[in-house]
């Protein structure tokens, strides 16, 4: 109840500039249909938004990057924004920190990444090996680990204004007994931390279904209005 009152708390009192424009990248395996109430909440809020499925088993981070990032950023652009955020869900942080490094000159507004594994995810460093890992979670998936030379990692620090989401509740035990503690059952909190991000914050939310929370949403909306996520003395 607490978070519905604040997401109509800013619906009310901070709304978005017409012009602005939100890019949806969802997570591995999943689709646009992933991100649809966050969708909505931001339409809700006045944004246009380009919420994009993508192949996210079918290629590598360095080929899939260049093509959701630049198609969401594409389609934003066809409503003349005044400025384009981005909003991603796991892996869809680690495309955009790839996309930016090739394109530094990119222009983007403000970006709020949910339970991205900005330093990987000892879930591939232990099951990088088992039998069917690589067929459910594809070329990308398997470069999500932990180790010094994996992608996360040689990404470096990100040049935007940044703020993440990390979650604290598991749903699947199995895959938690692979990480440390508080994790949201694919990253541990600690790995969703990143140089150069503006703010972080860690929510009682799973790796799977945060971004239909409606804390999660009203935080979203909080970061790409303030620049800052609200405390819930707010």
């Amino acid at each position: 109840m607490r978070a519905l009152s604040f997401i109509l708390c800013l619906l009310l009192s901070t709304p978005a500039l017409a012009a602005d424009c939100v890019v949806l990248l969802h997570g591995l395996a999943r689709t646009a249909a992933s991100m649809r109430v966050l969708e909505d909440a931001l339409l809700a809020q006045g944004y246009s938004v380009s919420n994009l499925s993508y192949p996210s088993r079918q290629a590598p981070i360095e080929a899939l990057a260049p093509a959701a990032v630049a198609a969401g950023l594409d389609e934003c652009a066809t409503h003349s924004p005044q400025q384009i955020h981005v909003v991603t869900h796991s892996l869809g942080g680690i495309l955009l920190r790839a996309y930016m490094q090739q394109f530094p000159e990119t222009k983007i507004g403000r970006v709020v990444m949910l339970g991205p594994p900005n330093q990987g995810s000892q879930v591939v460093d232990h099951l990088h090996d088992s039998p069917g890992f690589a067929w459910l979670n594809g070329p990308a998936g398997m470069q999500l680990g932990t180790a010094e030379d994996s992608v996360p990692k040689a990404l470096g620090p990100v040049n935007f204004e940044l703020g993440v989401i990390a979650g604290t509740r598991s749903v699947n035990l199995l895959l938690s007994t692979h990480l440390p503690e508080p994790n949201d059952g694919k990253v541990a909190l600690a790995s969703t931390k990143i140089s150069g991000m503006t703010d972080h914050i860690a929510l009682p939310v799973s790796h799977t279904f945060m971004m239909r929370d409606a804390e999660v949403i009203a935080q979203v909306l909080a970061f790409l209005a303030e620049g800052r996520f609200r405390s819930e003395y707010e």
